[in-house]
């Protein structure tokens, strides 16, 4: 959960001794082992703040390379649901040229990307003014997010995922505000609504298109688009974010001609939010590709896309536990990474039990073909 800040520590850390204090703590270790003495030096900069200073300090350290706020201050929980800088960019490119209503903009940090006149409201005061101190100049109201305070702007929801327990839920009725409710409390408006990729889409049914965001290989979020702010005719899109290197989408509207061949010599494992969009065909016609079976995600081709781990495929046969452990002694194989897709085992398991002894390394990918079990031994590289 983590300090729970007050209105009052929120002042004292944007006022000038607070930025002090925060100044003389950036550099503690903040590590378990040296805990008592980073308090101690807190303690001596700031004597009846010293708690708020070191979480202060400790989630600023933890924001660096995923919010681009400066000096920004946050709440555990607040830090953890913000979303990735590279992320929030892109959602707030949807918005280009519209004032956008953050209506759950809790520290600020999405609200920190949207387009210039964008405003933002919560319910929860401290978060607020951790906002007005992240956002200087936005207009932030004190506002539930299921009782309409603006109008004509364009609307952007993130609900809570966690109860009170601190467990995560993937229930749209569990969300906070729930998912239907924020739908019919906006429903003449453009809404966009950031959710937990997990979320099960059909019991959202009146989100006109669904797109699942990767950045750098781990599917992030999903966001839930309406009305205007939907793409005609697209309703399911995956969108590859890279820190480095080529950024891409693709949609159900596009072509989705995707033969069904034996292995050929490279092996692709589509990015997450392709498999959660449902667009592993489109992908595959996208990159001249072909499946290996029509129901798994794993593709094949001669050339793999750009910018990927792809799996250069050395041999592959009919999958039993005896007949891998001799492919993996007649390829002197030692350090090994085992994926399966469509079989029942467990690859930590697995690995114990074949005890590997050589000196390459290698990749096996463990899935099914038809109804066959079957192995794929390759060399996993970047392209």
């Amino acid at each position: 959960m983590g300090y729970a800040f007050s209105l009052d520590d929120v002042a004292y850390l944007r006022s000038d001794a607070g930025c002090a204090a925060l100044s003389a703590v950036a550099d503690l270790p903040l590590t378990p082992e040296s805990r008592l003495a980073d308090v101690a030096a807190a303690r001596r900069v700031a004597p009846e703040k010293f708690a708020a200073v070191l979480e202060t300090a400790l989630l600023r350290r933890r924001a660096v390379g995923r919010v681009d706020l400066v000096d920004g201050l946050y709440t555990a929980d607040a830090l953890q649901q913000a979303t990735a800088s590279a992320v929030a960019r892109h959602r707030a490119s949807r918005f280009a040229g519209r004032v956008v209503h953050d209506v759950t903009c809790s520290v600020g940090a999405d609200l920190s990307a949207l387009p210039v006149g964008s405003i933002g409201s919560d319910l929860d005061p401290v978060r607020l003014a951790m906002a007005a101190h992240n956002n200087p100049g936005r207009v932030l109201l004190r506002a539930d997010a299921l009782r309409p305070v603006s109008r004509g702007t364009a609307v952007l929801a993130d609900p809570a995922r966690r109860d009170s327990g601190g467990r995560r839920t993937w229930r749209p009725a569990d969300f906070l505000p729930p998912l239907d409710e924020l739908a019919a409390a906006y429903r003449d408006r453009d809404l966009a609504v950031k959710c937990a990729p997990g979320v099960d889409f059909a019991v959202a049914p009146w989100a006109d298109e669904v797109e699942l965001v990767s950045l750098d290989g781990s599917v992030r979020e999903a966001c839930l688009w309406t009305r205007g702010l939907a793409t005609p005719g697209v309703t399911r899109r995956a969108t590859v974010l890279r820190s480095e290197g080529p950024q891409w989408t693709v949609t159900d509207a596009d072509p989705d001609d995707c033969p069904v061949t034996d292995p050929d010599e490279w092996l692709i494992d589509p990015d997450g939010a392709v498999v959660r969009a449902g667009l592993v065909r489109h992908y595959a016609a996208r990159f001249g590709l072909a499946q290996v079976d029509e129901r798994i995600a794993y593709l094949t081709g001669p050339t793999p896309p750009p910018g990927i781990r792809a799996f250069r495929v050395v041999e592959h046969g009919h999958y039993t536990e005896k007949a891998l452990r001799a492919v993996l002694k007649a390829h002197d194989v030692g350090r090994l990474e085992i994926l399966v897709r469509g079989l029942d085992i467990d690859p930590n398991t697995l690995r114990r039990r074949l005890k590997p002894t050589g000196t390459a390394e290698y990749s096996v990918v463990l899935t099914r073909i038809g109804r066959r079990p079957t192995y794929l031994l390759a060399h996993a590289t970047r392209t």
